[in-house]
């Protein structure tokens, strides 16, 4: 049997991935991640990712949005000027908690079935 406190505790780390599958999951979003990984530790601003996309700028600026928000991205203010740069580390660990938390679970639903 599978304990309740790992089942609860897979649920609560599944809620705290939603806002990284729901950023990660519109192309456009994954090729703004992509440009500002590229861009290196300077960062990017909205002109310099608007000349690399076919979006409008409003665009560009909902999609970086909808990244701030999901905290994979993190604005640096330059004079005037708002440079993105990665900001990936938490996110990331929190997948990877998700992940671990599954391969537990499926190892004990796999040790029921006597595989």
């Amino acid at each position: 049997m599978i304990d309740k406190s790992e089942i609860k505790k897979t649920l609560k780390t599944f809620n705290s991935c939603v806002p990284f599958f729901i950023a990660m999951s519109d192309e456009y979003r994954q090729q703004l991640i992509m440009d500002i990984a590229e861009a290196g530790r300077e960062g990017i601003n909205v002109s310099n990712l608007s000349a690399k996309s076919k979006l409008s700028r409003p665009a560009i600026s909902h999609h970086l949005k909808v990244l701030k928000d999901s905290g994979l991205i993190k604005p640096k203010k330059v004079g005037t000027q708002i440079f993105y740069q990665l900001n990936l580390s938490e996110n990331f660990k929190t997948v990877s908690e998700l992940i671990t938390s599954m391969e537990n679970i499926l190892a004990k639903i796999n040790e029921i079935d006597g595989e």
